[in-house]
């Protein structure tokens, strides 16, 4: 589904950020730096990123203003699958359609450059913008983004994902495996984006709702497209998720059943900011293209 043509710009926009937030030629060893942008570009959909964006505007913050921490995001993000596809843990060799970093650079870089992008991603939020006017909302998120990078959240989703491979496991379970492991960024990449815009207290309940309800709707339709999907659309492999009898939505719910429950889950994401008027609007396209999308 191709994405909608304001969401493509700040795309571009993202994508010009990393590539000047990344660490300048000749200042770091140059195979970590080379392992570091071969992730990073071509990137995916920089959804997490687009969210913070899309939340700024929508509480009329500036763009400049939250664009460092979009990136540092990003990065965050990325080693979080640089890490996912080493063979301790999904022991994949295709991501964003082509192969993974282990498989190019071995695995001891492949460790080495996620660990660089996570610590270089809080370089980034610490130190930009310079603005001193700012520095309060900056610690603000980055306090955030590191919960939600670290054991309370991505981390923590991680183990109890690992954990639960192979064995009975609830509805209830589900949720918290994929609250920290797919949401915790998701969300907090919304409510970011509403701490740098300034947003008030009951504006950052707003759009951490938003982001609670948009990272379900985007986990369940991400074990759909493992089991429907095509590796040739995905530009990952499909089905591992059945073969490493991983905790899914379809495996316990079934596709349709999991369908619905995005759908519905979107619908809740909308209705989250419909206080928000036309500023929200954005917000609630990404909504129903994170639903409706087929990569």
């Amino acid at each position: 589904m191709r994405l909608p043509s304001r969401v493509q710009r700040d795309r571009r926009l993202v994508d010009a950020a990393l590539r000047r937030f990344l660490p300048r030629p000749g200042s770091v060893p140059v195979t970590v730096r080379r392992a570091m942008a071969y992730s990073l570009f071509p990137g995916g959909k920089r959804l997490r990123p687009i969210l913070a964006i899309a939340a700024c505007r929508a509480l009329g913050g500036r763009v400049a203003d939250v664009l460092p921490a979009g990136a540092a995001i990003e990065m965050i993000h990325t080693y979080s699958l640089i890490h996912d596809d080493l063979p301790a843990l999904d022991n994949d060799d295709l991501r964003r359609g082509r192969a993974t970093s282990h498989r190019v650079f071995g695995e001891a870089m492949a460790i080495l450059a996620g660990d660089a992008l996570l610590t270089h991603a809080f370089e980034i939020a610490a130190s930009h913008p310079a603005d001193e006017r700012l520095a309060a909302r900056k610690v603000l998120a980055i306090r955030l983004l590191a919960r939600a990078a670290g054991v309370t959240g991505m981390i923590g989703g991680q183990v109890m994902d690992l954990e639960a491979e192979g064995r009975p496991y609830t509805y209830g379970t589900l949720l918290r495996i994929h609250r920290g492991k797919t949401g915790a960024l998701i969300s907090a990449a919304a409510r970011i984006g509403g701490i740098m815009a300034g947003g008030r207290p009951a504006d950052l309940r707003v759009l951490g709702a938003y982001g609670d309800h948009v990272g379900l709707a985007f986990q369940i339709i991400d074990d759909i497209l493992d089991r429907e999907g095509s590796t040739d659309r995905l530009g990952k492999t499909t089905g591992k998720d059945a073969r490493a009898r991983k905790a899914t939505y379809p495996a316990l719910l079934g596709v349709a059943e999991s369908r619905r429950r995005a759908s519905d889950a979107a619908r809740l994401a909308e209705r989250a900011i419909a206080r928000l008027g036309r500023r929200g609007r954005p917000l609630a396209g990404l909504a129903r293209f994170i639903v409706d999308r087929v990569s």
